[in-house]
């Protein structure tokens, strides 16, 4: 569903700078071992936030927290934590090989987003990523993601991949007629410089739906 209220507009292209856009602000910030895992009680925590995670628990040291006990303080801090933890496994030189913690990472990122939002992961031969993006903002359709900027920036990156990824604000994660059709357009504009699109995550509060999964590629 396509909220038409706002029009879209490019964004300037930048590496992702946007994890913490929901509004949470961290109080505990710790350095993250590389590959970290997501801990089960997040899942818990984050569902207050109407998202969904599919994490398997593997920090002892948080296995404990009750969320019941927990300050909505903590609460915001906890689910900032889960964005790092999410963003390491996205930064740039790490190979996108776990749908389940794209979706969680996507579902944080954009929760509180109140506008649609248009981006991607571009990523080299291997799948590694190179730097993830948003590319546009507003009203996201045909007529206002404009292929010519994706493919300009994955040529300025070197990309041999991407993924795309946007949200419904309505909380509804089915794609559109509008998605599947602009979907279409970029992996056509895309096929000429020869980049593959992987996927396109469709994301809502608490749902998510991959095109890769739907045949819709």
């Amino acid at each position: 569903m396509v909220n038409r209220s706002t029009p879209s507009k490019p964004l300037n292209v930048t590496q992702d700078r946007m994890i913490h856009s929901s509004g949470l602000t961290s109080t505990h910030r710790e350095p993250l071992p590389d590959g970290a895992g997501l801990p089960i009680f997040v899942r818990r925590l984050v569902m207050s936030y109407r998202i969904s995670t599919d994490i398997c628990e593997r920090e002892d040291r948080f296995a404990a927290l009750k969320p019941s006990l927990l300050s909505a303080e903590e609460k915001q801090s906890l689910v900032t934590l889960a964005l790092d933890i999410l963003k390491q496994r996205h930064r740039a030189g790490r190979v996108l090989s776990s749908p389940n913690d794209t979706r969680a990472y996507l579902q944080l990122k954009l929760a509180d987003r109140k506008a649609e939002v248009f981006g991607c992961f571009y990523m080299d031969n291997r799948h590694r990523v190179i730097e993830v993006v948003e590319l546009f903002q507003g009203t996201i359709d045909g007529a206002s993601v404009h292929p010519r900027v994706v493919v300009q920036r994955a040529l300025e990156v070197n990309a041999a991949a991407v993924v795309f990824f946007h949200n419904h604000p309505s909380g509804v994660a089915e794609p559109s007629h509008a998605d599947e059709a602009i979907t279409r357009r970029l992996r056509d504009a895309l096929a000429l410089v020869d980049v593959r699109v992987l996927d396109h995550f469709v994301v809502a509060a608490g749902e998510s739906t991959s095109f890769s999964e739907r045949g819709l590629l």
